[in-house]
């Protein structure tokens, strides 16, 4: 089976500031995500994964090295390029959800599609189906205020995968939830995985979040330092191995919820 590679990472690196204090957020990272995948990063509070991301979401820019996102190199792409690139290609779930507070849940889902000026009949259709998938339908008339945590970030996970991008980038997703939130954000997660082949690239410090991925690579000092698959594994001896790991980072993770 050929599978396609939808992110490709090649001997990036990150420097920060100037000669007298430069500091290496990036070491010669490589590594590749296939479609479909389910992949999480992991690593301490500095160990440079947030910076992977911004470096994989365009909002920062690769000191040297390659990323492509499908047949597009990111780090050439500037101006329009560079926007229609994100708006079209990526989709993005923060910790702190970013939605709109003066549009409902429907608007602010729908709002992804009608940049692209998408008619309003194919976004009203696509609006419902995701809601659906991610059981958010008896809060499409709300605003954010009136939602809880969980369902605020079940609706900005609606505005991310429904322009159907290449790649989901989820910063820390759990972060900001109580844990039943949390673990039903995680299986509409695995859900969109295993249905409708999402590829999805999700940075948590936190083993039981990490536990819902397929894959885990571990970053440490601006390195990979190691990484796990989960193939036939349950999700508890997943979690187990992931454990084991982070005590061999030195326990500098923290596992609680």
């Amino acid at each position: 089976m050929n599978s396609e590679t939808i992110l490709k990472i090649q001997q990036i690196e990150k420097y920060y500031g100037n000669r007298s204090s430069l500091t290496k957020a990036i070491d010669d990272i490589s590594f590749e995500v296939n479609k479909g995948e389910f992949v999480a990063i992991m690593g301490a509070s500095g160990s440079g994964k947030t910076t992977l991301l911004n470096c994989i979401s365009t909002i920062d820019k690769v000191t040297s090295g390659h990323i492509y996102v499908g047949d597009a190199e990111v780090t050439k792409l500037r101006g329009n390029a560079l926007n229609k690139f994100r708006r079209e290609q990526l989709g993005f779930i923060f910790q702190d959800f970013n939605l709109l507070d003066t549009l409902t849940a429907y608007e602010n889902i729908a709002l992804a599609l009608s940049i692209q000026n998408v008619s309003s009949s194919l976004i009203d259709s696509a609006v419902k189906k995701v809601s659906q998938q991610l059981d958010i339908t008896e809060v499409l008339d709300k605003y954010p205020y009136q939602m809880s945590g969980g369902q605020k970030q079940r609706v900005a996970s609606a505005r991310a995968i429904i322009t159907n991008p290449k790649l989901i980038l989820a910063d820390e997703p759990t972060g900001a939830l109580d844990s039943r939130s949390a673990k039903l954000l995680l299986e509409r997660f695995s859900a969109l995985n295993r249905e409708i082949k999402a590829t999805i690239l999700m940075v948590t410090h936190d083993s039981f979040t990490a536990s819902y991925a397929g894959r885990v690579l571990f970053i440490k000092d601006g390195k990979v330092f190691n990484e796990i698959v989960r193939g036939d594994d349950s999700r508890k001896e997943f979690f187990d191995k992931i454990i084991d790991v982070v005590s061999l980072l030195g326990g500098d993770l923290t596992d609680a919820l």
